[in-house]
C-alpha cells in the first residue's frame, strides 16, 4: 500500500470512528469492488491486501484499511474545507477523492493508471499488460481506428519484478523444446512480439542465445548425473548413426536402466561428432568417451545397434572386441550386442513389400484414379453395391515411408479386386486394374505383413516395453516363417523364403539375449524357452535349451562373484532385510520357544537348517512354481517386491531387463524407425558440434523436468 501523508487531517480520516456502519458503505466496498467489475472480482488475478482491524469496542467499530489497489499509486491529501483529493506517487498530479460527506470513486483513478494517461509510466515502460487504446499494424505502427470499449482487468503487473536473465534461460528453453532455430532471436516479427509482451526485455544476438542454451544444457546435466547416483544396476545404450550433406557423421547414444524406484528409464547421453560413424573403431572411441564422461565406464551391460548391413556380425565382433579391452563385459560379451527388434520389423516388411512393388504402383494408382474426382468414388460405391462386396474397409492411399499403411491399403483393396475390375470394363479412362495373379501375390504378401503388423502392435501396447516381452513375437514370428518356407503355393513360399532369410538372422544374433530375458520373467522361466524351443528345432531343442541355461547359470555367477557397490537406496531397503535374514537363521543359542514343551523338536529343526548349505538364489527361483499370467501381471514390481528374497538375483534381473531389444522409445510408433542412417537437416548441420548436442541432448532431459526453472 502506498503511504499516506501525515497530515493530522488524513489521520483523523484514515482512522474515523464510525457509531454504525454507514460510514464505510461507500469508500471501501463501493468504490473497492469497483475497480474488479462484475466477476472480475472472483476471476482476475486480485491482489488483496490483508485487512488490519483493531478489537471493537462497544458501540463502535474501527474503520477497515483502504483494499483497493489504486491505492498503491496514490495518497490521500487534506484540502482547504475538509475535502481530499488523491495525488498520483508518480506524476503528483491531484484529482477530486471527497467533498467533506461525498466519496468522488476510485474509477477515474484507475484509469489515470491503467490507460497509461500517468506521463512517468510512458517514460518508465510501466503500463500495465492490458489492452492499449490504440490499435497497431505494421509492425507497431498506429493505425487511425480506435477499439471498441472493453472491460479491463487491474492486474498489479506494473510492480511486478522482471528479470533479464530468468526470461533469456526461458526463452533458450522454448527454443530447445520446440526445435526454433537460435537466430530467432533475429526476426523482426518475433522481436515486436516480444516488446509488445514486455517493452524492457533486451533482445540478445545469437551467440548469446547459444550460450544460454547450453547454460540450460549443462545445468540438467548435472540433474541427470545426480540421479545416476541413485542407480542400481548396469546400464545399456542405444546406438543411433546420422550423416550430413556435408559427409560429417554424428551418433546418438543414450542409456536405458532401471532406477531405484523399478521403472525403465531412458535418456539421451551424447550426440558427438565423429569422422567415420560406420566405423567400428570410430564407434568404440564414442562410447568409451560417453561412458568416461558419465562416469560409468564399469556398468555398461549391453549396446542396441540399428546396423542393418550384411556383415553385421563382423561388425559387432570387432565392436566386441574394441570395448572389451577397456570395459569388463558380462558373459565374456555375447550378450553385449543387440540388434533392434522394430529395425528387423521394417526391414522384412519393406522386402515384402518390394517383391511385389509392381501391383502395389497399380493399387495405389488406381485409388488415386477413383478418388479423384466425386463421381468417380460414387461409380465404384456404386460396382461394390451391385456386386455386394461385403468389406467395411475404406479405400485410402499409403504413406510410402511407414510400411502399415501399404500394409492397410493393400488389405482394404484386395476386398474390392472384383470391383476394380468392373471398373476397368465400364471405364475407358481406367485400364490399372491388377490381374488374378497380381492379387494372388498381394494375397500372399498381406498374409505374411500381418504377422510383422501385429507383432508390432503388441510391442507398441506394452506400458513398460521390458525385455521379456520380446521373446514371444520373436519366436512366433520365427515358427510361422519357418512353416511358410514349406507352402504349397509358389508364391506364398516364395515371399515366406525370402523374409525367413532375413529374420533368421536376426534370431540367430539375438535368440540367447531374448531367451535369457523371458527367463527372468517368474510366469515362464525357462518352461516357455523349453516348449518354443520344441516347436521350433524339434529333435534338436535340447541342446539349444541347454545353451539358454549354462548362459544363465554362467551369468548368475557372474553376479555372485562380481557385484556392484550398493547404492545407498539398496542399502536402506535391500541390506536391511538381508541382515534380518541373516540375523533369523544364524542366531546364537537355542530356538526361542512356543511353549507347547517341544523346545528339543526346535532345536533339532534348527541343527538340520544349519548342516544343509541352503540352496543358491537361481535354484531357488527356478524351482518355484510359476506366477499366474493375469493381465495386470508387472514384472517390474514383482522383482521390486522379492528383491529382498533374492538380492543377487534381482540385481540380474534389473540388467537384463533393462535391455532396449528396440530402439523406438516407450509412446512411439514402430513403423515410423527407419533401417539405416538417419539425416541431420542442413541448420543443425552448419552448428558447432557442442551446440548440437547441447539442442539435442537438453530437449530429451527438459520432457522429464518435473519444473522448468529458468534460474
Amino acid at each position: 500500500m502506498a503511504v499516506e501523508t501525515a497530515s493530522d487531517a488524513q489521520v483523523a480520516q484514515d482512522n474515523e470512528i464510525s457509531p454504525s456502519n454507514e460510514a464505510i458503505q461507500g469508500d471501501e466496498l463501493a468504490h473497492g469492488e469497483e475497480l474488479f467489475q462484475g466477476d472480475d472480482l472472483v476471476q482476475g488475478n486480485e491482489l488483496v491486501v490483508s485487512e488490519v482491524t483493531t478489537p471493537p469496542t462497544t458501540g463502535i467499530r474501527r474503520r477497515r484499511k483502504k483494499k483497493s489497489l489504486v491505492w498503491e499509486h496514490f495518497t490521500i491529501e487534506a484540502v482547504a474545507g475538509g475535502a481530499t483529493r488523491a495525488c498520483c506517487n508518480l506524476c503528483k498530479q491531484t484529482f477530486a477523492y471527497s467533498s467533506g460527506s461525498k466519496i468522488a470513486g476510485t474509477s477515474h483513478l484507475k484509469r489515470h493508471i491503467t490507460l497509461g494517461s500517468c506521463p512517468k509510466i510512458k517514460d518508465q515502460d510501466q503500463r500495465l499488460a492490458l489492452p492499449s487504446t490504440g490499435g497497431t499494424d505494421n509492425y507497431g505502427e498506429a493505425t487511425s481506428e480506435r477499439p471498441t470499449k472493453r472491460r479491463y482487468r487491474y492486474t498489479g503487473y506494473a510492480n511486478a519484478v522482471f528479470d533479464q536473465d530468468r526470461s533469456c534461460s526461458y526463452l533458450a528453453r522454448m527454443i530447445i523444446q520446440h526445435d526454433y532455430p537460435l537466430h530467432i532471436v533475429q526476426q523482426q516479427a518475433f522481436s515486436v512480439f516480444i516488446e509488445s509482451l514486455q517493452p524492457r526485455f533486451k533482445i540478445v544476438d545469437v551467440d548469446t542465445m547459444e550460450g544460454e542454451v547450453y547454460a540450460v544444457y549443462q545445468k540438467e546435466k548435472e540433474n541427470l548425473l545426480r540421479s545416476f547416483n541413485t542407480m542400481p544396476g548396469r546400464i545399456s545404450l542405444t546406438i543411433g548413426l546420422w550423416t550430413t550433406s556435408q559427409t560429417l557423421g554424428y551418433v546418438s547414444l543414450a542409456g536405458q536402466f532401471i532406477d531405484s524406484e523399478w521403472k525403465v528409464r531412458r535418456r539421451m547421453l551424447n550426440f558427438m561428432m565423429v569422422s567415420s560413424p560406420h566405423s567400428e573403431n570410430a564407434l568404440s572411441e564414442a562410447i568409451s568417451l560417453s561412458l568416461s564422461d558419465w562416469s560409468m565406464k564399469d556398468k555398461l551391460f549391453t549396446i542396441t545397434l540399428d546396423n542393418e548391413c550384411s556383415s553385421h556380425d563382423i561388425y559387432s565382433a570387432n565392436l566386441r572386441d574394441h570395448l572389451s579391452n577397456k570395459n569388463s563385459l558380462m558373459l565374456k560379451g555375447q550378450l553385449f550386442v543387440v540388434r533392434c527388434y522394430a529395425h528387423i520389423l521394417n526391414a522384412v516388411a519393406q522386402d515384402v513389400i518390394a517383391s511385389v512393388h509392381g501391383v502395389v504402383y497399380n493399387i495405389r494408382e488406381s485409388i488415386k484414379f477413383i478418388k479423384a474426382s466425386s463421381a468417380r468414388e460414387e461409380k465404384f460405391a456404386e460396382i461394390a453395391l451391385q456386386l455386394e462386396i461385403p468389406s467395411t474397409r475404406t479405400l485410402c492411399l499409403d504413406v510410402t515411408t511407414q510400411w502399415n499403411t501399404t500394409y492397410l491399403m493393400l488389405l482394404a483393396a484386395l476386398d474390392y479386386k472384383q470391383a476394380f475390375t468392373a471398373l476397368e470394363t465400364c471405364d475407358d479412362s481406367y485400364n490399372e486394374a491388377p490381374s488374378s495373379e497380381d492379387w494372388r501375390k498381394v494375397e500372399a504378401a498381406c498374409n505374411y505383413l500381418k504377422l510383422l503388423y501385429d507383432s508390432a502392435h503388441s510391442i507398441m501396447a506394452a506400458a513398460n516395453p521390458t525385455a521379456n516381452i520380446f521373446f514371444h513375437e520373436a519366436w512366433k514370428l520365427q515358427l510361422e516363417l519357418a512353416n511358410g518356407t514349406g507352402h504349397e503355393d509358389p508364391t506364398f513360399r516364395s515371399i515366406a523364403k525370402d523374409m525367413h532369410e532375413r529374420f533368421d538372422k536376426y534370431w540367430k544374433d539375438c535368440s540367447l539375449v531374448l531367451a535369457v530375458a523371458v527367463v527372468m520373467d517368474p510366469r515362464f522361466k525357462m518352461k516357455l524357452v523349453e516348449f518354443s524351443y520344441t516347436k521350433i528345432y524339434g529333435a534338436e531343442a535340447a541342446k539349444h535349451v541347454k545353451v539358454v541355461n549354462d548362459a544363465v547359470h554362467e551369468l548368475y555367477e557372474e553376479y555372485v562373484a562380481h557385484p556392484l557397490p550398493l547404492t545407498p537406496a539398496y542399502v536402506e531397503q535391500g541390506e536391511g532385510g538381508n541382515n534380518g535374514a541373516a540375523n533369523a537363521n544364524s542366531s546364537q543359542g537355542p530356538p526361542a520357544s512356543a511353549g507347547d514343551g517341544l523346545l528339543d523338536f526346535d532345536m533339532y529343526l534348527s541343527e538340520i537348517q544349519s548342516s544343509q548349505p541352503s540352496k543358491p538364489e537361481l535354484e531357488q527361483y527356478l524351482d518355484e512354481s510359476l506366477t499366474p499370467r493375469t493381465q495386470e501381471f508387472d514384472i517390474l514390481n514383482w522383482w521390486k517386491l522379492n528383491r529382498v528374497k533374492f538380492p543377487t538375483l534381482s540385481r540380474m534381473a534389473c540388467d537384463i531387463l533393462a535391455i532396449p531389444m528396440s530402439m523406438v522409445s516407450s509412446g512411439s510408433s514402430i513403423f515410423t524407425a527407419g533401417t539405416g542412417s538417419r539425416m541431420l537437416d542442413d541448420y543443425r548441420s552448419s552448428l558447432r558440434p557442442e551446440t548440437v548436442e547441447a539442442l539435442v541432448c537438453a530437449k530429451d532431459w527438459l520432457q522429464y523436468s518435473t519444473k522448468a526453472e529458468g534460474s
